[in-house]
């Protein structure tokens, strides 16, 4: 699971109607410092938690819980907000796509980054395209 800064948990507390309610989220939150203002009275449950974020949290007046702690008060996760990191932020993504063809940004699957490997892209089809 990807980490999330502590913005994301952020935005629930900035919509109407999810005031008091324990944001949760499966993996790291880390500490942001373009967000300036946290909300008072945050709740969070995570794995796991930077020092920064969690000493701007508590400071805050919020509270991190553990999941055995989040077990016991709400068994059936009631007035819970589970976040999620960017499922697109795993390095395999970077290599979706043609590499080399014009226009992508594709990440190639190379030994090295010089001029001599990926011999021959563009000139045949077997190589990866045919300009």
């Amino acid at each position: 699971s990807s980490g999330i800064n502590a913005e994301w948990p952020l935005r629930p507390g900035k919509c109407r109607g999810r005031e008091g309610k324990t944001v949760v989220v499966v993996g790291t939150i880390t500490d942001d410092k373009r967000v300036f203002d946290i909300p008072q009275g945050l709740k969070v449950c995570a794995l796991r938690l930077s020092e920064g974020a969690r000493s701007r949290i508590v400071k805050n007046g919020g509270s991190i819980i553990t999941f055995e702690q989040l077990a016991v008060e709400a068994p059936l996760g009631q007035n819970t907000i589970i976040m999620q990191g960017r499922r697109t932020r795993r390095e395999a993504n970077r290599h979706f796509g043609a590499p080399g063809l014009p226009k992508t940004h594709a990440k190639p699957f190379v030994r090295l980054r010089s001029r001599n490997h990926e011999m021959a892209r563009g000139k045949r089809k077997s190589r990866g395209y045919k300009a």
